[in-house]
């Protein structure tokens, strides 16, 4: 039973809304004393769950055709997230200072349907920063953009540089993860992405994933 309702859950989560799968990131297990990939391991049975950490990261960093200010514009812009991005059901800022703002997100996706309070840093255009500092569902929950400068030749581009860092609670919820997270945190990166091609207009290129090849990539950069 465990079998085939995590297989279920991870095909209605993966292919619910493809049209967001378009960046690739990378995923990686974090354990108590080293990081290390999870691309080629072996496949654990769905039914043991693993006794190790069950912190989880995912990281993609882009360059895409888009200012640094249009991406923090929609980034920070944590009122409307329920609007765009998937998943969330509601997003309500509570607190609002220069710098920072407390907001109270509800995340819905089968099996989980949770609420937490997130404490958002903001440096402009720089850097949007999430924090999660209560709710049921998570025992932390880091995301992290980062804005910077795009190509010389194009002004209209910069790199944009995603972290999620989380912990489930839960040991199911965790290992649930295992099977989609790495998925859902991309059609993250490729919401907020479509978001701002529908406030500011197309994008000046195609997004490109600067971590295939991270030395041609600073090339590019520079060039």
């Amino acid at each position: 039973m465990v079998l085939s309702a995590s297989c279920a859950i991870g095909r209605r989560i993966l292919f619910s809304n493809p049209v967001y799968l378009c960046f690739q990131g990378h995923y990686r297990n974090r354990y108590e004393d080293s990081v290390h990939c999870q691309c080629h391991e072996p496949k654990r049975t769905f039914i043991s769950f693993p006794k190790q950490s069950r912190t989880r990261e995912y990281c993609g960093r882009q360059l895409v055709g888009f200012t640094m200010d249009q991406m923090f514009a929609v980034v920070s812009d944590v009122d409307n997230y329920y609007k765009f991005l998937p998943w969330c059901k509601k997003s309500i800022v509570l607190q609002r200072n220069p710098g920072h703002l407390k907001a109270d997100l509800l995340v819905g996706f089968p099996p989980i349907n949770e609420s937490y309070t997130s404490n958002v840093t903001l440096i402009n255009p720089h850097l949007v920063k999430a924090e999660c500092t209560d709710g049921r569902l998570f025992n932390h929950l880091l995301t992290l953009w980062r804005f910077s400068p795009g190509l010389k030749r194009e002004q209209q581009s910069c790199v944009v540089d995603f972290q999620i860092t989380f912990e489930f609670k839960s040991a199911f919820h965790s290992h649930l993860s295992n099977l989609f997270f790495d998925q859902v945190a991309r059609q993250m990166e490729g919401a907020f992405i479509k978001e701002v091609g529908k406030r500011y207009g197309p994008a000046t290129m195609q997004p490109r994933n600067l971590l295939i090849n991270s030395q041609s990539s600073q090339s590019q950069l520079k060039s």
